[in-house]
């Protein structure tokens, strides 16, 4: 029985098969219609018509003379959301560009900006963040890129060096040119660098400030000159509106009011809720505490102080000082 079922499943199978592909099925085979066909007679065609084998599919176009366009190297772009600061400053004949970012970063962007000047690279160090570049044949400008103040930041600098005795040559007016065209290309590219050079990886490493304690006071180390670190700490005290009742240069002494966070909140609850433009009080003519900048072997220390024997206010004093710093 169960054999006889084998044969008429394998007959059925047959039969639809052939209905399906046989030549009177849905889907007859094709396979010999070649047989069927006819072979038409050849094309005639003009006798002016030429018939081209080779397709050019970039034809160049003969013009009457040569054009020659001065076309810029190519730079890599990372694409950010990003957007730093970027700031020319000066101090005196001392002038630099301020930048937030890692100087990791701001080397390859100050290496495109002058592959794409009409200035020659004379070379490249990344070590130690300089690049030499050819002004004529009399002058080359040197750019030294450093670790700024402030955590991830970069200050650079540009010199003009005399080629016969590598002396400074002292050029205001060019080398301020020079700089504010490097920070409008700053400005323009640093927000869509998110890169980094691993060459230049090293610069990220030697900073321009550090925190040390020293007999149980916390010290601002600054390698800078005195006349940089009076000048970042007066904008510091300003960036964090610090009350500055008295100031000598002289002795590296600034004497400041400064309320602690208690002391705000506790004032601001007698405001009522008032704002204030200023984010601490200033409670008396009498200074409360004074921050000491002194100067060696050519390193200067900022310390802070408080009058009445509080270390803990004095600390967040020289904490808020550190914050500001840039």
């Amino acid at each position: 029985m169960r054999l006889m079922n084998y044969m008429i499943a394998f007959t059925f199978m047959l039969a639809s098969c052939s209905y399906l592909t046989g030549p009177d099925g849905v889907y007859p085979s094709t396979k010999y219609d070649f047989i069927d066909e006819r072979v038409e007679e050849d094309l005639i065609l003009p006798d002016d018509f030429e018939i081209t084998l080779q397709e050019n599919h970039y034809p160049i176009i003969e013009t009457a003379e040569a054009i020659e366009r001065n076309i810029p190297k190519p730079r890599q772009i990372f694409a950010t959301s990003g957007d730093s600061s970027v700031q020319l400053r000066r101090l005196g004949e001392l002038m630099w560009i301020y930048v937030e970012t890692l100087p990791s970063t701001s080397w390859p962007i100050s290496k495109s900006y002058w592959e794409t000047s009409r200035y020659s690279i004379i070379s490249l160090d990344p070590d130690i963040g300089e690049i030499v570049i050819d002004l004529d044949d009399t002058y080359f400008l040197n750019m030294k890129i450093e670790h700024g103040i402030k955590e991830a930041s970069t200050e650079i600098f540009l010199n003009q060096i005399d080629k016969s005795n590598n002396q400074i040559v002292s050029n205001i007016t060019f080398i301020q040119s020079e700089l504010e065209q490097i920070v409008n290309y700053f400005a323009e590219n640093v927000g869509m660098y998110s890169g980094t050079s691993l060459a230049a990886q090293n610069l990220n490493e030697i900073k321009k400030a550090r925190i040390f304690a020293d007999q149980g006071q916390t010290v601002i180390e600054l390698n800078l000159s005195f006349d940089r670190a009076w000048s970042s700490v007066s904008r510091a005290l300003a960036s964090a509106n610090i009350v500055s009742n008295d100031r000598d240069r002289s002795n590296g002494s600034f004497l400041v009011s400064y309320a602690t966070e208690k002391e705000k909140r506790f004032f601001s609850f007698l405001n009522f809720g008032q704002s204030s433009s200023k984010e601490n009080i200033s409670f008396n003519d009498d200074a409360k505490f004074e921050v000491k900048i002194t100067e060696k072997n050519k390193k200067t220390y900022v310390r802070a102080y408080s009058k009445d024997g509080k270390i803990n206010e004095a600390e967040e004093l020289i904490s808020k000082i550190n914050e500001s710093l840039n």
